[in-house]
């Protein structure tokens, strides 16, 4: 393990001395504790129509999973486990965060070049300010997913996690990683933000920030807040069909603060799926979108 990190205290190196980042290019994998790994896996299959490719491990396209793991003891804070995204350089990427003296773990492996095996990466892990376990790995597919799955959803296009210290984050996600600003809102009209989204450098999937949160929020908000969504092109038709797979739908579509249609459905833990579709359909409030929509 790398020498522990300081993200407000030790300088930062002038840009034309950093190692370049490599793209990062979307969310290839959440990963989610569960109290209950048969309703768990019943939920992803018969409900969402999600292919399950191994016990606890469902599959909505090509490069994105949903996996799942058996809730450890003492039970945390949030179930929501872990966040991979997608890098096309895990040997240039080790290089940044070395050079940012960002602390992470390497998964070791080899690297076959002609006849030639030298060691190298299969994933790059670490924490961000607040202790969200996030990971980078590599995929062999050159192409984002296309076409429409189960539901119509096409993929996950954001996760999203409580955070109580918004500066240390931002800075983490954008100066460091160099996410990009994409839209931040509130309940009421009032300044405050309730919301704040971010998206990967060189994609359209985005993680979101969940402000204001109580740090005495009990496990069943907690579940809402600690979130992943999933793009569909018709939120209405997805209704539909949650609802002849037996989904105990508690929720009607709507238009929430971003202008985009969406409905909440949760797992038997009480954690929040969202469907969301892709583009709005009104006016947002608060801010306007400062980043490409993603697309089916």
């Amino acid at each position: 393990m790398l020498v522990a990190s300081c993200f407000s205290l030790t300088p930062i190196l002038s840009a034309q001395n950093q190692p370049k980042r490599p793209r990062i290019l979307g969310i290839t994998e959440v990963r989610f504790f569960s109290t209950d790994l048969k309703g768990a896996r019943s939920f992803y299959t018969r409900v969402l129509g999600v292919k399950r490719t191994s016990l606890n491990l469902f599959s909505l396209n090509p490069l994105q999973s949903v996996a799942l793991f058996d809730v450890p003891s003492p039970v945390p804070s949030s179930l929501l486990a872990e966040v991979v995204f997608e890098t096309d350089n895990l040997n240039d990427l080790s290089r940044c965060l070395t050079a940012r003296k960002i602390e992470f773990t390497p998964t070791l492996t080899t690297v076959q070049t002609g006849d030639v095996l030298r060691p190298g990466y299969s994933a790059l892990s670490l924490t961000d300010p607040e202790g969200h376990r996030i990971s980078f790995k590599t995929i062999q597919h050159p192409n984002r997913p296309s076409g429409v799955g189960a539901l119509g959803v096409t993929r996950i296009i954001h996760a999203g996690f409580i955070v109580q210290n918004r500066p240390a984050m931002e800075h983490f996600y954008k100066d460091i990683l160099g996410f990009r600003p994409y839209w931040h809102g509130g309940g009421k009209e009032d300044g405050i933000d309730n919301w704040a989204s971010f998206q990967v450098p060189d994609g359209s999937d985005w993680i979101e920030f969940m402000l204001n949160v109580p740090e005495s929020a009990d496990q069943r908000l907690r579940g809402i807040m600690n979130h992943i969504a999933l793009g569909v092109t018709d939120i209405h038709a997805a209704q539909e069909q949650l609802r002849k797979n037996g989904a105990a739908l508690t929720e009607e579509p709507k238009i929430g603060r971003d202008g985009k249609w969406q409905l909440n459905l949760y797992d038997p833990d009480g954690t929040r799926v969202e469907f969301m579709e892709f583009t709005p359909v009104q006016k947002p409030c608060c801010s306007e979108f400062t980043a490409p929509h993603p697309k089916p």
